[in-house]
């Protein structure tokens, strides 16, 4: 194991190495990867999802080489290096798990989770970050953003404690996008705030139904994509371009598609 890694590390140097590295390779900088990085945990999501496990290591293998990717960067400019990454996790896991690796009896998952808040909580402390909300990623996708902002503050007893009023927020906020789009003078920016609200109370209804929103819209994509191909091509089998269906010509197909999805499950 230890020499697998050591020789990952050594193939990053010589890809950086500036006289005889690879020309991509020494372009890149912390933040030019970022995208890349996004990218390869996407498509790590994505095999799992599919549950695809012959791929998953080399998607994994990719995560990886980006990690190492930084850490090479980092070595170069006298920051840090893989052996420092591996020390700060390292050091992380054992201090959030002290029912493990320290003499705290914590036998439940609400002093599991207890003990996890009051080590994160004295951790932003210590990084001077005084807001529950000071190290929510930017960066972090809309969805997956909301429904960690509301997680901080839920647990500060920001939050319902029943399910009816997330409900009714949701229709409420309906209302304001329909009101807006309704005005005599429709102002586009408020529309668009107010579509925010409803997206954001939406977010609000998976978390308190246990829902990743992320991963509910990929599969919700992914189930629309699979029966409107169905569509494609019971259209094509009657020789009729989509163009020239009427909405409720494509509306049977649809239903004919859920139909024999239901036969098949």
């Amino acid at each position: 194991m230890a020499h697998n890694v050591e020789q990952l590390l050594t193939i990053m140097t010589k890809l950086r190495d500036p006289q005889t590295g690879c020309p991509w390779d020494k372009a890149q900088s912390f933040s030019s990867i970022v995208p890349f990085t996004i990218e390869e945990a996407y498509e790590v999501a994505d095999a799992i999802e599919r549950m695809d496990m012959a791929e998953l290591p080399s998607e994994l293998g990719d995560l990886l080489f980006q990690v190492v990717f930084y850490c090479q960067l980092g070595k170069e400019a006298g920051l840090f290096d893989f052996s420092d990454v591996v020390q700060q996790i390292s050091d992380k896991l054992i201090r959030r798990h002290p029912h493990v690796f320290a003499d705290i009896d914590s036998a439940s998952s609400a002093q599991v989770n207890a003990n996890w808040e009051a080590v994160k909580s004295q951790e932003r402390s210590e990084r001077e970050l005084h807001s529950v909300l000071d190290d929510v990623p930017q960066a972090l996708p809309a969805l997956k953003r909301a429904a960690k902002i509301q997680k901080r503050v839920a647990r500060v007893g920001f939050d319902w404690d029943e399910l009816d009023p997330v409900v009714a927020k949701i229709h409420e906020e309906v209302d304001e996008v329909l009101a807006e789009v309704n005005a005599a003078d429709i102002d586009q920016d408020k529309v668009v705030d107010e579509m925010g609200d409803l997206l954001f109370a939406v977010v609000n209804l998976s978390r308190h139904l246990q829902v990743d929103p992320e991963q509910a819209l990929r599969q919700a994509n992914r189930k629309f994509e699979r029966r409107f191909r169905g569509v494609e091509q019971l259209a094509a089998e009657n020789n009729k371009p989509l163009q020239q269906h009427t909405l409720a010509e494509l509306d049977r197909y649809w239903e004919q598609v859920k139909q024999q999805e239901a036969v098949k499950s």
